[in-house]
């Protein structure tokens, strides 16, 4: 069950003019309740906002006196604005933790395919010790590839491949045709765990019917209550059911999405 309590931030780095890296003390949500990387914290941004913001777990840390998750998000609207102004020692209500995180095991090989913001969610699974990892990440342009974000997959993980849009960094253009190389040589993997936009997720899931590789992607929709009991970020599945990102995610099977809705 999520818990409702105030967090203090503990450092707050502009990453560049619209993305912030936030780092909370969540208490012993990490200890206590398994928060987790892909996980979501939803978020009291001021007084004027009604609705909570839902921002993406990057990474957890066992700590004293609290445990820490850092949250790396975009300002998009007057919501993430006003959380991007926080300073150090601020107080935030913070609701979780809310969703699942990706299901892996010890002792198996993952691909981690990433795009733009959908990368942070990723970062807890590129740098853990417990399996064996390849990234492949996708941004818009060389200014979106933070090195503070990238080198976290790189010092990680086997190997990392970089795609850009335009380019200007690594493999000019999608992730999904890195992956496809890469499983051309290389099927050994014991699952896909994907995190970007829904037409990023919707090839990748082809890839890897394609290849026999299962698949789980982290769905994106926007949000309203956070847990379940509105029907603002249903989705529908195949077997014509329809599911809450919130509650029954971000995580899916991707063969269990309905891509053609």
């Amino acid at each position: 069950m999520p818990v409702q309590q105030i967090c203090t931030v503990v450092s707050m780095e502009q990453l560049d003019a619209n993305t912030w890296w936030m780092v909370l003390e969540v208490g012993k949500l990490v200890f206590e309740r398994g928060l987790c990387g892909g996980q979501f914290l939803h978020i009291k941004c001021g007084d004027g906002q009604l609705l909570r913001r839902p921002i993406s777990v990057a990474r957890t840390q066992w700590d004293e006196p609290e445990d820490t998750a850092a949250l790396i998000f975009e300002v998009r609207g007057e919501g993430t604005k006003w959380l991007s102004q926080r300073k150090v020692g601020d107080k935030l209500d913070v609701l979780g933790p809310l969703g699942n995180g990706f299901n892996v095991s010890d002792g198996s090989r993952y691909l981690l395919v990433g795009g733009g913001i959908g990368v942070p969610p990723l970062i807890e699974y590129g740098e853990s010790p417990k399996w064996s990892k390849v990234a492949v990440l996708g941004f818009r342009t060389r200014d979106k590839a933070f090195p503070a974000v990238t080198s976290r997959f790189e010092e990680n993980c086997e190997q990392t491949y970089i795609c850009t849009d335009d380019g200007t960094l690594g493999r000019h253009g999608f992730v999904d045709g890195q992956v496809r190389d890469i499983f051309v040589k290389d099927k050994n993997f014991t699952g896909i765990l994907a995190c970007g936009p829904k037409p990023m997720l919707k090839s990748i899931a082809k890839i890897a019917a394609e290849f026999g590789v299962p698949c789980q992607v982290s769905m994106e929709e926007r949000m309203g209550c956070g847990v379940g009991a509105c029907l603002v970020c249903a989705i529908p599945m195949k077997d014509g059911t329809m599911k809450h990102v919130c509650k029954d995610g971000p995580v899916f099977n991707a063969e269990e999405v309905d891509w053609d809705a």
